[in-house]
């Protein structure tokens, strides 16, 4: 198994993993709309020369809350990107594929110069990475989601100290239904 970042001739078989992995082409679309926006990356997770998982991050905001006395300004070189979507072929599921797709692209992350990841997924999944409810750190989510299922991972240590407000992803999302 190798992963990689994604080429441009990788873009139907990313569609496609998308779709089988979803059973809608809502993600796949979502995917299309974000790629080529700036600070986004795409990885893909081949075996045997075919594509059987994809992952996807692009740069999300925090909009300050209301200023109180502990709560601070976030740091002006504050990079967070959203893991959104991760997608592996049914085919292929329950293998690692994720795992791995998850941990390669977070050193990747690290290593551009993000501070910290944030995702919307299972509190059963990513806490094995490091992800913990967003409302630790000040966080929430600009949707109406429970507040155990978004998390972040900080990939700098006290990255988002002093730092709170609402996370809002990229307007694509909206219309992700």
């Amino acid at each position: 198994m190798k992963v990689r970042a994604e080429k441009p001739e990788d873009l139907e078989a990313i569609r496609r993993v998308n779709v089988a992995a979803f059973e809608r082409e809502g993600e796949a679309d979502l995917v299309d709309r974000l790629r080529g926006a700036a600070s986004t990356f795409s990885f893909v997770a081949v075996e045997s020369e075919q594509i059987v998982g994809h992952i996807f991050f692009s740069p999300v905001s925090i909009v300050q809350s209301g200023r109180s006395a502990n709560v601070g300004e976030c740091a002006g070189d504050l990079r967070v990107l959203g893991l959104a979507p991760v997608a592996v072929s049914p085919e292929y599921q329950r293998q690692g594929i994720g795992s791995l797709l998850i941990q390669f692209g977070l050193k990747e992350c690290t290593r551009l110069g993000f501070k910290a990841v944030v995702v919307l997924g299972s509190p059963a999944y990513y806490p094995r990475f490091g992800f913990i409810p967003a409302k630790e750190k000040g966080l929430r989510c600009e949707y109406p989601v429970p507040d155990e299922a978004f998390m972040v991972l900080e990939l700098e240590s006290g990255a988002l100290e002093g730092c709170a407000g609402l996370v809002k992803y990229r307007s694509e999302f909206n219309q992700l239904e």
